[in-house]
């Protein structure tokens, strides 16, 4: 069940050094541009934050400030301009290190702190764990969050969707989307855009009997009329839904009229028939 709210607050049941126990991670979605979403994240403890792919410095700026956070580091998912085009004037306002994918290096704007596969990076009581996620570009990458049970899944993995292959293979792709769909069906995904309901449209075109499918779709209306994002989403809720987690599920195959394909094949033809759609 998707739970409607911009922020939320995750339980963390480990203790600090006094044996209290310690605040929980705040994950704020803060829509900038058109349709992104960048992700403030922050203990409250000692309000220091990080932000995933700053795409607008004036609102990150305004969101520190609203709550007195001191910002720590950016944290960059991929290098297109909508996600790493306010690195330099936030990093120039808060004095920030620039984390990101160190083989991307390159095209990640003002990096100082080159982040290896399998990567953690400490914030709060928790950690993210960098996820290796190529397809969308050759360098994305996904953070993973245990202690919140978050995932910032930048432009690989959208609610009922994924990204187009700017870069990648779909064999690329499906490998990523298979990574992230190993993670439990309860962590919620923060994607990178509000795509939701162009992605259910499509995905209602190609499964119409699916009733998870349905049942997401009236959710997700109801959240859109209402002024609410459609992020995060649960992952369990992905699993069922979304077809382009669903290359190698029988059903959805039967349906496709692909039935004993090979997952990735599948999954190049929703992709195609996406891009036309």
């Amino acid at each position: 069940m998707h739970t409607p709210a911009w922020g939320r607050i995750m339980a963390h049941t480990d203790a600090n050094r006094t044996g209290a126990p310690v605040q929980p991670l705040v994950i704020v979605p803060l829509p900038v541009l058109s349709d992104n979403y960048a992700f403030l994240l922050f203990c409250p403890d000692k309000r220091e934050a990080a932000v995933i792919d700053p795409g607008d410095a004036p609102v990150v700026l305004a969101a520190l400030q609203a709550r007195r956070l001191t910002l720590k580091l950016i944290l960059n998912t991929h290098h297109h301009h909508d996600h790493t085009g306010a690195n330099l004037a936030v990093q120039a306002a808060t004095g920030c290190a620039i984390a990101g994918f160190g083989p991307d290096r390159a095209r990640l704007p003002g990096l100082t702190r080159p982040l290896d596969a399998g990567a953690t990076i400490p914030l709060g009581a928790g950690q993210l764990h960098l996820i290796e996620t190529p397809g969308h570009t050759t360098g994305h990458v996904a953070y993973y969050c245990p202690e919140a049970g978050a995932l910032l899944s930048g432009d690989c993995l959208f609610s009922m969707g994924c990204g187009r292959l700017f870069e990648g293979t779909p064999a690329d792709m499906w490998a990523s989307l298979s990574r992230l769909r190993a993670l439990p069906d309860e962590t919620l995904v923060y994607c990178g855009h509000e795509y939701t309901e162009a992605n259910l449209r499509f995905a209602l075109s190609v499964d119409p009997g699916n009733p998870a499918l349905r049942a997401h779709a009236h959710a997700v209306h109801a959240l859109r009329a209402a002024g609410q994002p459609s992020v995060p989403a649960r992952l369990g809720t992905e699993k069922a839904a979304n077809p382009f987690l669903r290359a190698d599920d029988p059903a959805l195959q039967r349906v496709l009229g692909l039935e004993g394909h090979d997952p990735v094949a599948v999954f190049a033809s929703l992709r195609q028939h996406k891009d036309r759609f």
